[in-house]
């Protein structure tokens, strides 16, 4: 099978790591990839906008499966605009069409979608510029702490936890007057704010059957003790040591399963992954958000733990077979640590040359490429999340201190990264 696979950052490396293992894969190739990706199959320079290339590339290297990593390109229709090519009718694609997608696209839309489906989820009210004052009054009586999201794509950064009524207005004012996020942000949902554990559960689904990948958390906040900014993610552990089979019961009945059959009864085609990420308040599980892709650095968690081919197992979701598979997960705790360039989440300088790539430890650990790019031979940063290592432990505690063992060899110009991931279960 000849397989193209979207997207550049870590999740896209650890995809083709796994994608290159299978022996169904004939030929693999990144477009447009990274410094890590290049390691597994050919890198294409295709920007992820531009549709047209990729189609021509799917008919010129006669793709057989198109996997596509990233929500943007998802949400700007890829996948419909793919298959409805009259000399691709033989290309299956992994990802939703751009209705499907809009679970992730569209924050409204996807707690519409989980008010229809009866889905656990926190109360929430939605505000654009038609109807701002009447927000900033819904704020002012709102109980505090109010959680501020844009209700488009806003790269992991479209979630505001406001502390108090001011906080809240101004952050508001700037999302829809200022366009904070562009037009992300010119509708507001505006939610309960709930006190829990966050967890992110993985699916796969055919469109009629699904089987459940390996669950993990992330970290989201730049420093230590889950301290400053949002980020993409700074870190993952799975499994997760508080989740049983109790919880995950509870987790397929009241959400899992409601979702897959909504989107079928709703006539929303959809092949691909879906994220849930959970907040887990007194034992009980509340959704709080859908994306239509793995979620990145969890994927680097997931697919190390992930036993079966990976293209077997896209294979019978192209085929809706999916109801004839078993995963099989590595019993292993998997810790990754994400190394950042200093100033990330804020402003930073890209193309500072990393050293140690090539002391890190294979037995226990993996190293994936996030934003990098390779240059006259050496490898140099060209992106806020540089790179990840993924190691193997019996614990959380094991597995993490591994990773954060094998990061000390990775040097680059102001390298930032988290030490405690998982802390809360050491």
């Amino acid at each position: 099978m000849r397989i193209l696979l979207l997207g550049s950052g870590g999740r896209e490396n650890a995809l083709a790591w796994k994608l290159a293992q299978s022996p169904r894969c004939e030929k693999l190739f990144i477009a447009p990839g990274n410094a890590g990706t290049a390691r597994f199959g050919t890198n294409l320079d295709i920007s992820l906008s531009d549709f047209e290339t990729i189609r021509r590339t799917c008919i010129d290297e006669q793709i057989d499966l198109v996997l596509v990593g990233p929500e943007e390109p998802l949400v700007k229709g890829v996948t419909d605009f793919l298959i409805s090519s009259p000399s691709l009718v033989h290309l299956d694609v992994i990802g939703p069409g751009k209705a499907g997608a809009q679970l992730e696209g569209s924050k409204a839309f996807a707690k519409a979608f989980m008010m229809r489906h009866q889905i656990p989820t926190a109360a929430y009210r939605e505000f654009t510029l038609d109807n701002f004052a009447e927000g900033v009054e819904y704020l002012k009586k709102h109980p505090l702490p109010i959680v501020l999201k844009a209700d488009g794509l806003a790269a992991g950064k479209g979630v505001l936890i406001c502390e108090n009524h001011l906080e809240a207005i101004a952050e508001f004012e700037l999302m829809i007057q200022r366009a904070k996020f562009g037009e992300a942000g010119k509708k507001v949902v505006v939610e309960q704010f709930l006190k829990g554990i966050e967890i992110s559960v993985f699916v796969l689904t055919d469109g009629k059957n699904y089987v459940i990948l390996p669950e993990a958390k992330d970290y989201k906040r730049v420093g230590t003790g889950d301290s400053g900014p949002n980020t993409g993610g700074m870190g993952a552990v799975s499994p997760v040591p508080f989740v049983d089979k109790k919880l995950m019961w509870k987790i397929e009945e009241k959400v899992i399963r409601p979702t897959v059959e909504g989107l079928r009864a709703e006539g929303l085609e959809y092949r691909g992954f879906i994220f849930f990420g959970f907040m887990i308040v007194d034992d009980e599980p509340y959704m709080i958000e859908y994306n239509c892709r793995m979620g990145d650095p969890e994927t680097e968690v997931v697919i190390p733990r992930l036993k079966n081919d990976l293209v077997e197992l896209l294979e019978a979701v192209t085929g809706q077979q999916l109801d004839k598979v078993t995963i099989e997960t590595d019993p292993r705790t998997a810790c990754t640590v994400v190394a950042v360039s200093g100033g990330y989440p804020g402003d930073y300088q890209k193309g500072y040359e990393i050293t140690g790539i090539d002391k890190i430890n294979p037995e226990d650990s993996l190293l994936f490429h996030m934003g990098t790019v390779e240059k006259n031979g050496k490898v140099l940063t060209n992106g806020g999340r540089v790179l990840c290592i993924t190691s193997y432990g019996r614990s959380v505690y094991d597995a993490v201190d591994i990773s954060n063992e094998e990061m000390e060899k990775i040097y680059f110009t102001d390298i930032n990264f988290r030490e405690d991931i998982g802390y809360e279960f050491k």
